[in-house]
This record gives C-alpha cells, structure tokens and sequence, in this order.
C-alpha cells in the first residue's frame, strides 16, 4: 500500500499540472501561441500532422505549469515530512527549487511530447481531433488517450528511482485508470469537451 501512495506521490504535481494546463488554454492569456504544432501540414495521405487541438500554447503551458506545481508540491512536501520521505523523486535527490525545476520542466516536456503520436496516429485513422473514434480502435484510442503522456511522466520517474518493467506497466496502469476518473471529473467541471 505504501508503494501506491509513493506513486501517487510522486506523480501528483503532473497531475495538478495537467487539470491547470487545461484550464490555461481556455483562457486568453498568451492567444497569440494559440496555433496548431504542426501548422496546418498535411503529410502525403493529404492527412494533417497532429491536428488542430495540438497547439503551442497547451505544448508552453504543460511546461511551465509542471514547473510551476513541481516547485509548489516540492514546498509541500518539505513541509510534510510523510510526503517527502514517501517521494520516489526524493529518496535519491534532495528537494530543492533547482531540482525541482529540472523535474518539473522534464516532466512537462514528457508529457506533451508523448501525446502527440497519439495524435499522428488519430489523423491516420480519420478520427476527429479530441475524439477517440468507434469500435475497437475506438477501445484503443480510449486506453490510449489516458497512457500517453504517463509513459513519458512515469519515463522521468524512472529515471531518478530503480524500477524494474513490470513495476513501469503497473505504474502506468494505475495512473492510466486515475487519468481516466480525473477526466470525467474535469468534464463534469466543463474543462474537458469529453468524458475520455
């Protein structure tokens, strides 16, 4: 039990990140990066890129916003020993703000960049942008939409804690699952356009 609560210890300030990511990008601070990644290419199956929900600001806004809360949570954590002691990030690295910086910034930088072949992969297959499409690929896209970016987060983690791949897939499984209620709660919240 202890090693699920350090889970989500450990990945609480991305996951803080991405629900205030979500609602920066519906603001109009810094609309002028409100423009798709890929600019509008189209690749030779005359198929966008990405795709237009794939935008510099949401790409910038993960980024700071994970550094933001990374450097946030690590203050928490200083704060409450139970925390800082039961953070994978912390048992090998001291929480400081220079750390915490790192971390962050890598963390948000994984996050995002591990969405978009997600996103190459919809356009190939025709489904609409911030949808997930019917059917089996339906059923793919949906486990996929919530392990995407968790793959590179949990990426970072291991990369400060040992663990092993069975470990990895569990992790990101679990994260996967709370990505998933975390969704229907931001949709309820009328951040999200859909439930997955």
């Amino acid at each position: 039990m202890n090693t699920v609560i350090s889970m989500y210890i450990s990945l609480m300030p991305v996951i803080f990140a991405g629900s205030l990511n979500m609602a920066f990008v519906k603001t109009k601070i810094w609309n002028r990066l409100y423009i798709p990644i890929d600019k509008g290419l189209c690749l030779n199956d005359s198929k966008r890129l990405f795709g237009d929900n794939k935008t510099w600001k949401g790409f910038i806004g993960m980024i700071v916003c994970s550094i933001f809360t990374t450097i946030l949570w690590g203050f928490l954590c200083h704060a409450v020993p139970y925390l800082e002691n039961h953070n994978f990030l912390y048992m090998s690295h001291e929480n400081q703000i220079a750390f915490n910086i790192w971390l962050g910034a890598l963390f948000g930088l994984a996050y995002v960049i591990c969405e978009l072949p997600n996103s190459f992969l919809k356009r190939r297959f025709d489904i609409v942008p911030g949808k997930t499409g019917r059917g089996l690929i339906g059923k793919f896209f949906i486990v996929l939409d919530q392990i995407d970016s968790l793959i590179g987060c949990v990426f970072v983690v291991s990369l400060f804690y040992h663990m092993n791949f069975v470990f990895f897939i569990f992790y990101v499984i679990l994260g996967g699952v709370t990505h998933y209620f975390i969704n229907i709660l931001l949709y309820k919240m009328g951040l999200r356009k859909n439930r997955n």
